[in-house]
């Protein structure tokens, strides 16, 4: 998905013109002799040589990179680290993927971190993605964070299955739904049953639940779904109203659209794009 030649210009263009050196020398060497040792010795050494402290802005370069890094507040030590991972495993796939592997299964939270934010950026993603679903079983709000929000990888390689199970912890862990990838792309009829399941069990409760939650259940409203767009748009809550209105509306099912036809004033807002998904929470 990202272009090594991007990382490699925001390596050249922020990292400390000694340490990319030492760098990219420490390549060179492990491109000629390949060894475990020294590639968990460079790899050690990043921390030393690269500045953990301060995020990038990566203003001077406009690429997808850049953009991708700068969005999740990148540092110089984060960028040092996938792009030598990248570089290594560039050089022998085969050789080096192991090696890697063991590296993240010592990693500190940090480094684990790091990994899966910017695991979209090594030629072979898919084969760590035993590493992505783990994170999904952590409670460490940082290492689920990093795998779930703002990051194309879930959406790419996970199945129905794991996808579900990550939507479902954020919503637990009440993180932002909003920064989620491709949740329409994903949504699935299983991730329906499962949200009106859980809704279900928040409302018997009196709990609230976040409206973005609603939002894959669109293509798939089923009877059970088309009482709980009832329950939404008959809520006190305004968000609520508008969650049960934009599913209705997307839904293209006659039964919802006729539900949201009996609420012209939310149906008239998101049909002239005053409501949206994104600025749902902003009503």
């Amino acid at each position: 998905m990202h272009n090594p030649i991007d990382i490699q210009n925001i390596l050249n263009t922020y990292g400390a013109p000694d340490s990319v050196a030492w760098l990219k020398g420490k390549i060179e060497s492990l491109k000629e002799n390949k060894s475990s040792k020294d590639l968990f010795m460079t790899y050690s050494l990043l921390n030393v040589k690269f500045d953990a402290a301060n995020v990038i802005s990566f203003d001077a370069l406009d690429t997808t990179s850049s953009r991708y890094l700068s969005g999740h507040k990148a540092t110089m030590l984060q960028v040092s680290r996938i792009y030598f991972l990248a570089e290594i495993l560039s050089q022998d796939i085969e050789y080096y993927t192991p090696k890697v592997a063991n590296i993240i299964q010592v990693a500190d939270t940090g480094e684990l971190e790091t990994f899966l934010k910017y695991l979209v950026f090594l030629p072979n993603p898919e084969a760590y993605k035993q590493t992505a679903v783990e994170a999904l079983r952590t409670n460490i709000a940082t290492i689920f964070d990093a795998i779930s929000l703002n990051n194309p990888y879930p959406a790419e390689y996970f199945n129905d299955q794991q996808w579900n199970q990550m939507f479902l912890k954020a919503a637990f862990m009440e993180r932002d739904l909003s920064q989620i990838a491709s949740i329409d792309e994903r949504a699935n009829e299983d991730l329906a049953r499962i949200i009106s399941d859980y809704a279900h069990e928040r409302w018997a409760a009196g709990r609230k639940i976040d409206p973005l939650f609603w939002r894959p259940v669109s293509k798939f409203l089923n009877e059970q779904l088309l009482g709980d767009m009832m329950t939404l748009l008959n809520s006190d809550d305004v968000v609520e109203n508008l969650a049960g209105a934009l599913c209705c509306y997307y839904s293209e099912n006659e039964k919802a659209l006729a539900l949201l036809n009996g609420k012209p004033e939310l149906k008239h807002k998101i049909a002239d794009g005053h409501t949206t998904w994104n600025t749902i929470k902003q009503q």
